[in-house]
């Protein structure tokens, strides 16, 4: 195909840590321009200068492999380069049908980015940033979730240090395992044995004394009691090496876990200050089981940019909701798409499951699916892609969801949706 002339040029840069190798080709044809960029400020500041006076300020096309990261968040702030973030399946693809003995080198991956772009500008999307409360939003709310995820991890770690070692700690705290008063007596006294030769007043002081239910007896009976089975509670193990090991991981794991606490919590805080400012929030926090830690992140999901998705499918595909079909010949195969952002179908995901507790035509669909024998993550999948259409045409009208407008909808289109789970039939 003819390359856009609205760019002056098209480069490839091939990412690396400290140094990127660069390629640039003319839009009309010519060699090759090679050339490396360090991954310095000012490294990338006198290449953008050199380009800008070259072209006199014209657009030019980079292409890149990724959508964020140091070498985005340093270009994204000069206007005449236009971004174009592409998948590295995608020039792992290209690369192998051109060079089909797989040699490979930065240089020539620089090379091949550039005149994928060049001879492929129709299939590659310009990168356009988000809104800054946006783009923070998206941040905040992965960096939230990595962190719960390591969260989880060092507190199964825990669980399982106590009890190899500390089973007594998990007879009377393995319920509340990330509270912050369960961590702090731990980072306290990391082993039984250093808790049993506590003094009262420190066990007093560290023990927990309300009651569970109304009919316990007074806590300070129960007190008294707990101190009594912590004196007489046998070792589970005397094996000096399993002792002093399990000590330092359960004391260090205590430490940690508070950490990461705090660290989700002013996540949390940081989410609810940008979403309070964010245009669409009060449209994305409509939707049934969104809360407070959805509604954020299909917030992120979708920006503020009407123009970004031209329709639902576009979203379903890029968040990888929408499933690949492969046909060929009497073949037709329909498989998960794997090439999508990994958090953005999750979120996507997420939210249909918690919808299904608040919205009366998700419980019905579900258990429509469930009762023709279907598994139950192809079902939230499902489900999900319905949500996707309803959450486009809303953001895309600027108008909050109604749960009974919706349903309205169904009745008259007659579908099996628009019944209660109860009237939904089974075949």
């Amino acid at each position: 195909m003819t390359p856009d002339p609205q760019f002056a040029a098209f480069v490839g840069l091939d990412w690396e840590d400290q140094r990127h190798a660069v390629c640039l080709l003319p839009p009309a044809g010519g060699a090759p321009e090679h050339g490396e960029v360090a991954q310095t400020p000012e490294g990338i500041a006198a290449w953008v200068t050199e380009l800008r006076e070259r072209f006199g300020g014209r657009p030019v096309a980079v292409c890149l492999e990724q959508s964020r990261g140091a070498l985005v968040y340093a270009l994204m702030q000069y206007d005449f380069l236009v971004l174009h973030p592409i998948n590295p399946k995608q020039l792992s693809d290209y690369r192998a049908a051109l060079y089909p003995s797989g040699a490979k080198s930065d240089p020539n991956d620089a090379e091949l980015l550039a005149r994928f772009l060049r001879d492929h500008t129709d299939k590659v999307r310009a990168w356009q940033p988000d809104d800054p409360i946006t783009r923070g939003l998206r941040l905040t709310t992965e960096q939230r979730r990595k962190w719960v995820q390591d969260r989880v991890a060092l507190t199964n770690e825990l669980q399982q240090r106590l009890k190899e070692s500390y089973p007594l700690a998990l007879e009377w705290g393995g319920e509340i395992l990330g509270s912050e008063w369960f961590l702090a007596l731990l980072e306290k006294f990391p082993s039984q044995r250093e808790l049993q030769r506590a003094s009262p007043r420190q066990l007093e002081k560290w023990l927990p004394k309300r009651r569970r239910v109304s009919d316990d007896p007074p806590a300070e009976q129960i007190l008294r009691d707990r101190i009594a089975a912590i004196r007489k509670a046998p070792p589970i193990t005397t094996d000096g090496p399993v002792l002093d090991h399990a000590r330092l991981a359960v004391g260090h794991l205590a430490v940690m876990i508070q950490t990461v606490n705090r660290a989700v919590a002013e996540c949390e805080r940081k989410i609810d200050e940008l979403f309070a400012k964010h245009p669409d929030g009060q449209l994305f926090a409509s939707f049934p089981g969104a809360g407070k830690a959805m509604a954020p992140r299909l917030a992120a999901a979708f920006g503020t940019d009407r123009d970004k998705f031209r329709d639902a499918q576009e979203m379903q595909q890029f968040s990888g909701i929408a499933p690949v079909t492969r046909a060929s010949g009497k073949t037709k195969t329909v498989s998960m798409r794997w090439a999508c952002p990994k958090f953005l179908r999750q979120t996507f995901h997420e939210f249909a499951r918690c919808s299904i507790r608040y919205s009366g035509w998700a419980k019905a669909y579900v258990d429509m699916r469930k009762a023709r024998g279907d598994r139950y993550q192809e079902i939230v999948r499902g489900l999900a892609f319905k949500w996707q259409r309803i959450l486009f045409r809303c953001w895309k009208n600027r108008q909050a969801y109604d749960e009974e407008r919706y349903l309205q909808r169904l009745l008259a289109t007659g579908t099996r949706l628009a019944l209660t789970p109860n009237q939904v039939p089974t075949t």
